[in-house]
């Protein structure tokens, strides 16, 4: 959903989770990803052959 462009609080609501811990995943995402900001992970998948544009 992130590298969709969903909103922190989009996702949120949609998986009916606190935007706190979507954050906490979003964050862990980054450092996994060694991505930089949200443009970063979006790209992740699309470098790495796990989605396509």
């Amino acid at each position: 959903m992130i590298a969709g462009g969903d909103s922190v609080g989009r996702i949120a609501e949609r998986l009916k989770l606190s935007p706190n811990t979507v954050s906490t995943y979003r964050a862990r995402i980054l450092e996994k990803t060694g991505a930089h900001n949200d443009v970063g992970i979006a790209m992740y998948p699309v470098k790495h052959g796990l989605m396509t544009m």
